[in-house]
């Protein structure tokens, strides 16, 4: 049993926890409102039919992200970029605006 301090460790499985509640509870919603029995059980069967399709999703998208980081944890990291203003290409200097690497002035 999870205590209430510490962070979830099945995000994925807490949404499917409350989406198999909200398909017990809809279709008793519907019934109280006025919806007949066959309308609330096709509601429940196509609330039941997306939660399974999002629990299969959720569970391939965990383990995708699983074997990318043990993925990312066994590769080394490429060299870090120095970025744009790091070096001038040849004959370029900064602030100098003409397509040669000399300016007339020279």
């Amino acid at each position: 049993m999870r205590s209430a301090g510490h962070p979830h460790d099945d995000p994925a499985g807490d949404v499917v926890r409350w989406a198999a509640f909200s398909c017990l509870l809809v279709p008793v919603v519907l019934v109280v409102y006025g919806t007949s029995f066959g309308g609330a059980a096709v509601a429940t069967l196509g609330l039941l039919a997306v939660t399974a399709a999002c629990r299969v999703l959720l569970r391939h998208s965990e383990k995708t992200r699983r074997a990318a980081a043990r993925v990312s944890v066994e590769e080394p990291l490429p060299p870090a970029h120095r970025g744009r203003h790091s070096r001038a290409g040849v004959g370029m200097r900064r602030g100098c605006r003409g397509s040669s690497p000399v300016s007339p002035q020279d």
